[in-house]
């Protein structure tokens, strides 16, 4: 099969392929304490809903483009409640596009189509594999993979394979050896989570508003130092810092008038939690915008043009040069990120080549302060825009110290072919926002589903990213009005009231990893894919093993016993401490389970708040290991979604 097509992403059920998006269904937001729609939150999601499907600009990039060959080696393995895909890399490629056709006597019946995962935003992935739940059982298929230059352009397909129908489950799940040798050297451990959070703008830190009977300010900065504390976190994104409830810039007599005040107060507290702000520069004040009525969110964030580019310039210069003088050198550790998302038109009322001269001025003021503070972008939505802000700076000499993108849904796509390519090989890779959806209020943002879907991501991006930040620490969270109700598909990893969402565990489980990471080896049904595994050594000699069951498919997100497995994980070499088991699944640590259970309505009484604490902490069992010939084993059951953390404690004294 020959030839190239467009949309590597999935421009589906009427939203566009960025993050942020529409509400799924679910109430956009909240009266506090009442569950009503307020009418500023109401009409911000109707403005959202109209806007958020259509780009800035739907061009891709401006230069050239390879044209990549199909993936080589494509092989289908079915197993029970899945088919396994694998191929072959193909250089410069960011990631691969699987399709599927339904067969008819042995032979494709149809065209070929991307598989859906539900993930509501570019499907490709970045890895020369794919697990597909989405068949239905007994049923085979026709699969066919695509390489992905550039996330607007898909290339040729190569030749279909045709997979055994996936069987049923119809007896006790398939059993998966993993396999670890913790004497291995081993090589350093990646953490791509640490880095950076994000966050709400930071100006509801001030907040003194209460959503379900808690304060807004004190429980978003709560959620900050619990990220700080816990899970190791160095930095927060966040929007609208020049936003003007800040207050950062007015005309007087038509004269500009600087005032640092807010943002001074909000960056002491981000600085007080230990943690350090990502200054993303935006949005427009009104004062300076060319149309004060173009605006985005609740918050009505102005998304305009300046009205005046020297103006915007000097705006940027004085905001860095306060920083520098109020928080020192410190500031030269700090990312100066360009805008949000522009190539939506919901974040950007101007061109693209409008935006490409925002970011070369904006970029030029941070550099006119002090050379040596990095400053990047584009800033994007579903990874797009990079080729063209890398080639305008190839062009022009605009600094760009790291690139930044978004996507939601898959695993990040592999940008250092791109980087290579354009001649930007040294620039960092930040993406700054990530989640497992890109739609405010969806579901799948309370439950287990989406803490398997974080440890998948963060496992495929390590070592190919400088940072992935999820987005975003609390519920306490407003771009479409404040939360409705507890359980309301908040993009947040903690809920307002400070409980702990299974994707906030799922964290805090990577952060007990060690900083060496151990070899694994698995076979059986459902190795290396439906099954995965993270092992690690600590610099005491004790053990930390993550094993999961997951799959990108969001009809599965309520879990299907197809998809569960026993495993069988065996350490040779262990350090002979005593064993303990973390458990993360629909029955362990997670809110949404345990408020069903108790009956919650849209917020929680008293008692009930008291009750749901029990989901904010994940206890630790012992257990015995089988041990024979210095290998010691732990049989696990893990269902879909679950996750399973074995530690083996560092060997005892001696002598």
């Amino acid at each position: 099969m020959t030839g190239r097509h467009e949309a590597a992403g999935h421009r589906g059920a009427g939203r566009g392929a960025g993050s942020d998006h529409e509400g799924a269904g679910h109430g956009a937001g909240g009266d506090h304490d009442a569950g009503t729609v307020p009418a500023a939150g109401d009409d911000a999601r109707g403005d959202w809903t109209r806007r958020i499907a259509r780009r800035s600009d739907e061009r891709g990039a401006t230069g050239g483009i390879p044209d990549l060959p199909p993936p080589a080696g494509l092989t289908a393995v079915a197993g029970v409640g899945h088919v396994r895909l694998s191929w072959s890399p193909v250089p410069d490629a960011v990631g691969y596009l699987v399709h599927r056709a339904p067969l008819r006597d042995g032979r494709p019946a149809g065209p070929f189509a991307p598989v859906d995962h539900q993930g509501g935003d570019v499907l490709a992935v970045p890895d020369t594999w794919y697990v597909d739940t989405t068949g239905e059982p007994g049923r085979p298929y026709a699969y066919a993979v695509a390489a992905v230059p550039e996330v607007t352009v898909t290339g040729a397909l190569g030749d279909p394979v045709v997979a055994a129908a996936p069987p049923a489950a119809d007896g006790p799940p398939p059993t998966v050896d993993v396999r670890v040798d913790a004497a291995a050297p081993g090589t350093p451990l990646h953490r791509p989570w640490q880095p950076m959070i994000g966050s709400e703008r930071l100006s509801q830190l001030l907040c003194a508003d209460t959503t379900g009977g808690r304060e807004i300010g004190a429980e978003l900065l709560a959620a900050l130092r619990r990220v700080r504390a816990e899970v190791g976190v160095e930095a927060v994104r966040a929007h609208a810092i020049l936003h003007d409830d800040l207050g950062v810039y007015r005309e007087v007599d038509g004269r500009p008038v600087h005032d640092f005040t807010g943002v001074d107060r909000v960056y002491d507290l981000l600085l007080s939690a230990g943690l350090r702000p990502v200054v993303e520069i935006g949005f427009m004040p009104r004062d300076l915008a060319r149309d004060p009525e173009r605006t985005v969110f609740a918050y009505r964030g102005v998304i305009s043009p300046p009205k005046d580019w020297d103006r915007w310039a000097e705006l940027v210069r004085a905001l860095v040069a306060h920083l520098l003088d109020r928080y020192g050198e410190a500031v030269l550790g700090w990312d100066f990120e360009v805008w949000n998302e522009a190539n939506l038109e919901v974040f950007w009322a101007g061109t693209r080549e409008e935006w490409m001269r925002l970011y070369e001025v904006t970029a030029r003021a941070v550099k006119d302060v002090d050379d040596r503070i990095a400053v990047g972008g584009p800033s994007s939505a579903a990874a797009g825009w990079v080729d063209a802000l890398l080639e305008h700076a190839a062009r022009t000499g605009a600094p760009v110290d790291f690139v930044s993108t978004h996507t939601y849904g898959s695993p990040p796509l592999d940008l250092r072919p791109t980087l290579r390519r354009l001649g930007f090989p040294h620039a960092r890779l930040l993406w700054t926002e990530w989640g497992v959806t890109p739609t405010h209020f969806h579901p799948v943002n309370d439950g287990a589903s989406a803490a398997t879907f974080l440890l998948g991501g963060m496992r495929s991006a390590a070592g190919r990213v400088d940072a992935l930040s999820y987005w975003v620490a609390s519920d306490h969270f407003e771009e479409l009005g404040r939360p409705p109700r507890l359980l309301h598909g908040g993009f947040g990893l903690i809920t307002v009231g400070g409980i702990a969402k299974p994707r906030y565990h799922a964290l805090r489980m990577l952060a007990r990893l060690g900083d060496t990471e151990l070899p694994v080896r698995s076979c059986g049904d459902g190795a290396d894919g439906l099954v995965q595994a993270w092992a690690s050594r600590h610099a005491d000699g004790g053990l930390a093993v993550l094993v999961w069951a997951s799959t990108l498919d969001q009809s599965k997100r309520d879990g299907d016993p197809a998809l569960a497995r026993r495993v069988r994980l065996s350490v040779a070499g262990g350090p002979g401490g005593g064993v303990t088991v973390t458990r993360l699944d629909r029955e362990h640590g997670d809110v949404t389970t345990l408020a069903g259970r108790l009956g919650v309505g849209d917020w929680p009484t008293d008692g009930q708040w008291d009750a749901l604490r029990a989901a904010d902490t994940l206890p630790a069992e012992p257990v015995e290991p089988d041990v024979a010939g210095g290998v010691a084993t732990v049989e696990l059951l893990v269902p879909q979604p679950g996750v399973v953390l074995v530690e083996f404690a560092p060997p005892g004294p001696t002598g």
